[in-house]
């Protein structure tokens, strides 16, 4: 019967530390790997992890730089903004058809 390897996790301090070791004059991720008890697939796994976070913490809209969670706001505060000139457009029509009927 074959046992399944059970999955470590490591924490992101773990994780980033390892990739700013690896980064560093005269170590390779092999060596690092090494020396911490891991693959040297997972340092490069983790470094691609954390360059693909640091790309999208930040979007330019508009030649302006927001973080993520302002984007997340951004968008909300779009749909809000557009809702409302919808809601708008609807009691100006609804306004003008009863001042037509008070006539």
């Amino acid at each position: 019967m074959s046992q399944k390897k059970q999955k470590q996790s490591y924490t992101e301090e773990f994780r980033r530390e390892a990739v700013r070791r690896a980064d560093q004059k005269g170590n390779t991720n092999a060596s690092v790997a090494g020396e911490l008890g891991i693959s040297a697939q997972q340092i490069y796994n983790w470094r691609r992890q954390f360059n693909r976070l640091t790309d999208k913490q930040f979007s330019s809209i508009n030649g302006v730089q927001f973080k993520t969670t302002d984007s997340a706001e951004l968008k909300r505060l779009k749909q809000e903004l557009a809702d409302l000139k919808e809601e708008n457009e609807f009691l100006k029509k609804a306004a003008a058809y009863f001042a037509k009927n008070q006539e």
